[in-house]
């Protein structure tokens, strides 16, 4: 069972940014997809960045050009560089790890970890 633990959320006012991260256990690590997901209540997760087993990048159109994903194999942690935050990306972050990658390119993990909270203030 592949387990992963996210930090590094926190509160910051419009235009910061925030760097967060995703350590996983597993040993396939290196050879795994990963990603990042967020969910604010009342709405289902959506999808923001991944990193296919290829290496390809996938990242939401709200985040283009703002967010960062990268990995780092020997430390099996990826993160999420955030910059220009806005408040509507107020939101718990989930990451994921050696999952499976859906029809609209992110990765899916068997488990849920418990998230980090990002509130973006105006």
């Amino acid at each position: 069972q592949v387990r992963q633990v996210e930090s590094g959320g926190g509160s910051v006012q419009a235009g910061g940014s925030l760097r967060l991260s995703c350590t996983a256990s597993t040993n396939t690590y290196s050879r795994s997809c990963v990603g990042w997901f967020r969910q604010v209540p009342g709405k289902g997760r959506e999808g923001v960045a991944a990193i296919s087993r290829d290496g390809s990048t996938r990242y939401a159109d709200s985040v283009k050009g703002r967010f960062t994903i990268s990995k780092d194999n020997a430390k099996n942690t990826h993160y999420l560089q955030m910059n220009s935050l806005k408040p509507e990306d107020t939101a718990m972050y989930y990451c994921a790890a050696d999952g499976v990658l859906s029809d609209g390119g992110y990765c899916i993990p068997d488990y849920w970890g418990q998230g980090t909270q990002v509130t973006v203030s105006s």
